[in-house]
C-alpha cells in the first residue's frame, strides 16, 4: 500500500526526534555519570583524610582503641559506609570481613572497588597509607562506600530519560503531522483544482497566486503541459475541420456532376466525360488520403528506409526534369547551385517527393518568366536544400506556420485560375526532413521567398 506524503513526513520528523532525544540522552547521561563518580571520590576523599587524619595520631593501644570506636560509630548500620586497617601486627587491625579485602581492584591513584557477599552493588574503595607512630606500625586505610545511591540515580534518569523522550516524540510526531497538514493544504488546493478541470475548459489553469516556491515550478510545468494540450487539441479541431473542407470540395463535385449526369439521359461520350472528371476527383483524394497516411506514419516515428549515398544536386536535377514542361510552358528557369559534390544518405524517393513539393510551391506562386533558384549548403554536419522564388511576400506572423498540415496564407498569394493543393505538401517536406535527421526553415523579404529543408551530410573524406 502506498504511504501518503503527509505520513512520511510525520515518520521523518519521529526519526528526527528519537535520534535527537537518543544522542541528547547519551551525552547528558555520560556527564551525569562522570559527575556522580567525581562526587563520590570527593566524598571517599574527605572521609579518608579525616580518618587517616585521627589513624596518625593513634600511635599507642589507648588511642587505637578509641579510634577503633570512632570507626565503629563512622560505620552506618546498613554497611553503605566501611572502613579496614590492614597491619602486619594484627592487633592494629579493624574491619569486618578482612577476608573479603582480598577481592579489592585497585588502581594506581588510590581508588578502587570490591564486590561483598551481603551487598548487591560494589563499593567503590580509596586506600590510604599510614606510616608507623610510636608503638603503631605501617597500615593500610581503605574507605569503603556503597554505589548503591549513585547507580539508583543513573538508573532513575535513564528511565526518565526515556519516558521523556517517548512523550516528546510523540508530541513531535502530532506537532509534525499538524505541520505536514498546514504545509501541503497548497498541494491539496493544487490537487483539487487539477480535479476540477473539464475539457469544456480547456483554457482553464492552476492558480499561481500564494504558492510556495516549491510549487510554483510545479504549477508552471503542469500549466505549460494543458497549454500543450490546449494548442494540440485546438490544432486536432483545426485538422479534422481542415479535412472535412478538404474532403468536402472533391465529394461535392463528384456527388453534383454524378446526379447531373443522372438528371436525364446522357450519351456516351457525356458519360465518359463525367467519368473522367471523377476519376481526377478520385484521384485527388487518392493523394490528399496517401499524404494523410505518410504523415501519420512519420509522427509514429517511422524511419526513412532504403537509404543510399547519393550527390543532392543529381537528385535536384533529376526533379527538375520532371517540371521540364511546366516551366518551358510557363518560360521559367531553375538554377542550382552551392555544394553540388554534397553527398548524403537518404531515401531517394522521399527526398524528391520534398523537393517535388517545394518547386511545385515555387511555381505556383511565382509570375511568368521568373527564376527559381535552387541552393545547396554546408550547414556544419548538414546539409541544406533551399528553394527560393520572386513571388508575392508572406507575413512574418505566417511563416512560423507554413509547415503545419492544412495552414493556409491568405488568398493575396493564391495565383488566379491555378489549382491548389491540398496544404499538406509543407508538412511533408518537414516530415522528410526529420526522418533525415534535418529541420525546415522559411523566410520571406525583398520579393522573395525561400523555403528550406536539411538533411544529415555525408563526412568528407
Amino acid at each position: 500500500m502506498k504511504s501518503s506524503l503527509k505520513s512520511r513526513l510525520v515518520v521523518m520528523f519521529a526519526v528526527a526526534a528519537a535520534a535527537t532525544f537518543a544522542l541528547t540522552g547519551v551525552a547528558l547521561y555520560g556527564v551525569l555519570d562522570r559527575q556522580l563518580d567525581r562526587i563520590q571520590q570527593d566524598a571517599l576523599r574527605t572521609t579518608a583524610h579525616e580518618v587517616s587524619y585521627s589513624l596518625t595520631r593513634s600511635g599507642d593501644p589507648e588511642r587505637w582503641g578509641r579510634f577503633k570506636a570512632k570507626l565503629d560509630t563512622l560505620t552506618p548500620a546498613d554497611g553503605s559506609l566501611r572502613f579496614w586497617v590492614l597491619s602486619d601486627d594484627p592487633a592494629y587491625e579493624y574491619g569486618k570481613g578482612l577476608a573479603d579485602v582480598d577481592r579489592l581492584e585497585r588502581r594506581a591513584d588510590g581508588f578502587g572497588s570490591i564486590t561483598l557477599p551481603d551487598r548487591e552493588n560494589a563499593l567503590l574503595t580509596i586506600t590510604v597509607t599510614v606510616e608507623p607512630f610510636q608503638q603503631r606500625p605501617r597500615v593500610r586505610l581503605i574507605v569503603g562506600m556503597d554505589s548503591a545511591p549513585y547507580a539508583h540515580t543513573l538508573r532513575y534518569f535513564l528511565w526518565a530519560m526515556a519516558a521523556l523522550s517517548l512523550t516528546a516524540i510523540l508530541l513531535v510526531g502530532l506537532l509534525g503531522f499538524w505541520v505536514a497538514r498546514l504545509g501541503l493544504r497548497p498541494l491539496n488546493r493544487l490537487s483539487a483544482e487539477a480535479r476540477a478541470l473539464r475539457p469544456s475548459a480547456l483554457s482553464q489553469r492552476l492558480s499561481m497566486a500564494a504558492l510556495p516556491v516549491e510549487l510554483e515550478d510545479l504549477a508552471t510545468s503542469f500549466n505549460g503541459a494543458l497549454a500543450r494540450l490546449e494548442g494540440a487539441y485546438n490544432q486536432l479541431e483545426a485538422f479534422n475541420a481542415d479535412v472535412a473542407h478538404e474532403l468536402r470540395t472533391p465529394l461535392t463535385n463528384l456527388i453534383g456532376q454524378t446526379q447531373v449526369a443522372l438528371s436525364r439521359p446522357r450519351s456516351s461520350g457525356d458519360l465518359q466525360e463525367v467519368l473522367q472528371s471523377n476519376l481526377e476527383e478520385l484521384d485527388r483524394l487518392r493523394a490528399m488520403v496517401n499524404d494523410m497516411l505518410f504523415l501519420a506514419r512519420a509522427d509514429q516515428g517511422e524511419a526513412a528506409t532504403g537509404r543510399i549515398h547519393a550527390v543532392l544536386a543529381d537528385e535536384v536535377g533529376k526533379t527538375v526534369e520532371f517540371f521540364e514542361f511546366l516551366l518551358d510552358e510557363a518560360g521559367m528557369r531553375v538554377r542550382i547551385q552551392g555544394a553540388r559534390d554534397g553527398v548524403a544518405l537518404i531515401d531517394t524517393a522521399l527526398f524528391r517527393r520534398a523537393v517535388t513539393n517545394l518547386l511545385q510551391n515555387a511555381i505556383q506562386y511565382s509570375s511568368a518568366g521568373a527564376e527559381i533558384t535552387v541552393d545547396i549548403e554546408r550547414q556544419g554536419g548538414k546539409l541544406e536544400v533551399a528553394v527560393s522564388n520572386p513571388g508575392p511576400p508572406i507575413a512574418p506572423e505566417h511563416l512560423p506556420h507554413l509547415f503545419q498540415r492544412f495552414y493556409r496564407v491568405d488568398a493575396a498569394r493564391r495565383g488566379d485560375g491555378v489549382e491548389h493543393s491540398h496544404g499538406l505538401g509543407l508538412a511533408i517536406v518537414k516530415a522528410v526532413a526529420l526522418m533525415h535527421g534535418g529541420s525546415v526553415s522559411a523566410a520571406s523579404g525583398g520579393g522573395v521567398t525561400r523555403v528550406a529543408f536539411s538533411v544529415e551530410a555525408e563526412p568528407k573524406g
